[in-house]
């Protein structure tokens, strides 16, 4: 996201097997850093439909938080989504 909160890109970072996903932050913010975003929100999915964080989510979105805030690039949500439905971990208050 730019300063005027548009969408300057969208990028897949990793493709999961069945039930597991690997994604180092990393790898989520070298494409921040590449489109000089302002903000970004991350989204992945859980196939099974249950939108519940597993403790792999927070994990990952706690070290995100700590990536963003040492890059000075707001983490703005990270979303969950599954079956046509969607969680917010900020509108949760999760992160």
């Amino acid at each position: 996201m730019d300063n005027s909160s548009h969408i300057v890109a969208e990028k897949k970072i990793s493709q999961g097997t069945l039930d597991k996903a690997i994604a180092h932050p990393r790898d989520v913010f070298r494409w921040a850093v590449v489109f000089n975003c302002a903000g970004m929100i991350v989204a992945h999915n859980h196939p099974s439909g249950k939108l519940l964080p597993s403790n792999s989510d927070f994990k990952m979105t706690r070290q995100l938080k700590e990536a963003a805030k040492m890059m000075k690039i707001d983490l703005l949500d990270h979303f969950i989504v599954g079956k046509g439905q969607y969680l917010s971990m900020k509108e949760h208050e999760l992160f």
